[in-house]
């Protein structure tokens, strides 16, 4: 075993996707091959022990304790993919179990108070749990007790739903068994329950298990009681027994420390990050402040930035410091954004008599959006912005592409507008100019069953002008020689935004809306159309950089999962192989 060559470059692969549960199957593998803990020549072969466990089984056969159950050696299809360690013999679970059998095959009665009734769900972190268990009346347990007398030093199997589980029987206490449970009972004299538990739990059973379950009918996955007696396990030496469960105890609490480590360290990072973005785009920090708060920030996120859904909160954070005109310096010479304003104020009333949905009412001012602003920016609902907003058609459409290609849901629900999977309806002439699409027009979505995509929004390109859009989604168009459709869909996407859209209908029941009314109502920081285009293209600069990151750090992922791998595979190959692989 090169286990050394492991311990060597832990480092690197530590923080591999699941490389502690990983870790905890290696040290089941190693067990139940024999290459955990060493053998002693001095020991009594597991031979003979099958010798005695058959005799057991005779005299209790003889005595009318035991029921006779012919079994039929299985010959392996093929072979075991390792040697079994001098002392060791290949036996079957029918062979040494002096019992097999399951819990109650109908649902029982169920009581606030009387015997626990134990099904899978009972099995917790690997240790039968009676805590939250429900109870059926003692004379139903003591029918069921009279097949299956659950006692301590047994082993509780899950055998349908959730397969393979095996938990020992620690406890004195009576308890019934629901089908879903089966019991498996050891000769206690010359096997050693614990280490069947850890037997049972390994990778080599789960696909002993893997061979016999069965699928179809009521449960998709369920292990037959007379399959089980097939399984084959890899018996050694009781002494050897014993020494293989002290160690492997032994290494999965350093494994439980190493996990609790990992977990507190990745939870003291994500707060750090998290605090350090919020000293960023705190709405009432203080602008002396932000040059520190900022240099602080991109001297500590390199260290705290190690996966890659760490890169989600970061790109937030970008765009929070865009629309707060924090991301890019102002230019007392641009033209301010309340000329901007005039210039549409002025487009919409031109426009005041075409058809189209307009929003009404009095739209309210945002909260999160009352702090000073940037020197020429200005504070605005998107309905001052808009010349134009109205839904699209609610025509049912198909894959007929004689007809007009109409965006739906989920053309734009990436954030941008995707052609794949186009759907056309028979539109006429009216809708089809009135609902025609024009490049750098935003379509936002309206409603949806996922609150997250409420409200997200993607800029026209010029390859879907003149399509058509589905009622679900909103159309917007604006004054082009005063807003970058792509800094408002930006807006859109800020927090403070997605807060005013998010709160009103977070507790809603299916499907979430927002009308064209409350669209029109949200509001963000409006700079001048220069400084539009500076934020939009340092914006894109640095979500491309969060891509690469997101790109390496997922690249990196892969490297320690892959080196882990090559480092389990030759700890568990025979020395002559090599770790190539994984260079």
């Amino acid at each position: 075993m090169n286990a050394e060559r492991l311990l060597t470059l832990y480092e690197r692969v530590a923080e591999a996707p699941d490389a502690v549960p990983r870790l905890r199957r290696f040290v089941l593998d190693l067990a139940v091959r024999g290459k955990l803990v060493a053998q002693d020549a001095s020991d009594e072969p597991a031979s003979e022990l099958l010798k005695r466990i058959a005799a057991e089984k005779a005299r209790l056969v003889k005595a009318g304790e035991m029921k006779v159950r012919k079994l039929q050696a299985r010959e392996r299809s093929e072979p075991l993919d390792f040697t079994l360690p001098t002392g060791w013999g290949l036996t079957e679970l029918g062979t040494v179990s002096m019992k097999i059998t399951d819990g109650a095959h109908k649902t029982p009665t169920y009581v606030e108070k009387g015997v626990p009734f134990v099904s899978v769900k009972d099995f917790s972190g690997g240790k039968l749990d009676l805590s939250n268990t429900r109870f059926i009346p003692e004379s139903e347990h003591q029918v069921l007790y009279q097949r299956c007398d659950a006692r301590r030093g047994d082993i509780l199997l899950g055998r349908i739903g959730t397969l393979g589980k095996a938990v020992l029987v620690d406890t004195d206490v009576e308890f019934s068994l629901f089908v879903s449970v089966g019991l498996i009972r050891f000769d206690h004299q010359n096997l050693l329950p614990e280490f069947f538990r850890l037997l049972l739990n390994s990778p080599f059973v789960e696909d002993e298990f893997d061979r016999i379950k069965i699928g179809g009918g009521t449960h998709t996955n369920k292990l037959n009681l007379g399959d089980l007696h097939t399984v084959a396990l890899p018996l050694p030496p009781l002494a050897e027994q014993r020494r293989i469960v002290a160690k492997v105890e032994e290494l999965m609490a350093l494994l439980d420390r190493l996990e609790t480590a990992c977990t507190a360290r990745e939870a003291t990072r994500d707060r750090l990050t998290a605090a350090s973005l919020a000293r960023l785009t705190a709405p009432d920090a203080d602008a002396a402040d932000f040059p520190v708060n900022a240099r602080f920030a991109l001297a500590t996120l390199p260290a705290l930035t190690t996966r890659p859904d760490q890169i989600k909160p970061l790109r937030q954070t970008i765009l929070n410091l865009a629309v707060r005109g924090k991301l890019v310096e102002q230019d007392p010479a641009d033209e301010p954004a309340s000329e901007l304003l005039k210039r549409i104020a002025a487009a919409k009333a031109d426009a005041k008599g075409r058809k189209g949905a307009r929003a009404k009412g009095v739209p309210a001012e945002a909260e999160t959006m009352n702090a000073d602003f940037p020197t020429g920016w200005a504070s605005v609902r998107l309905d001052n912005v808009a010349v134009s907003m109205r839904y699209g058609t609610s025509i049912k459409c198909d894959y007929d592409k004689r007809l007009v290609p109409v965006l739906r849901i989920p053309n734009v629900s990436s954030g941008q507008v995707v052609l794949d999977d186009m759907k056309h309806g028979p539109l006429s002439k009216a809708d089809r100019e009135a609902l025609s699409l024009e490049a750098d027009d935003l379509l936002l979505i309206r409603s949806n069953g996922s609150l997250d995509i409420v409200g997200r929004a993607a800029v026209v390109p010029p390859e879907a002008a003149g399509m058509a859009f589905a009622g679900y989604l909103v159309r917007l168009q604006t004054l082009r020689d005063a807003i970058n459709s792509r800094y408002i869909w930006l807006a859109l996407n800020s927090g403070a935004v997605r807060e005013q859209i998010e709160r009103p209908i977070r507790s809603a029941v299916g499907l979430k809306n927002v009308n064209l009314t409350e669209v029109g109502n949200l509001s963000f920081w409006l700079p001048p159309l220069a400084e539009q285009l500076r934020i939009v293209a340092k914006v894109d600069a640095l979500m491309a950089l969060c891509d690469r990151l997101e790109a390496a750090l997922t690249t990196a992922d892969t490297t320690r999962a892959r080196l882990l791998e090559a480092l389990l595979q030759e700890a568990l190959a025979p020395p002559a192989r090599t770790m190539a692989a994984a260079e």
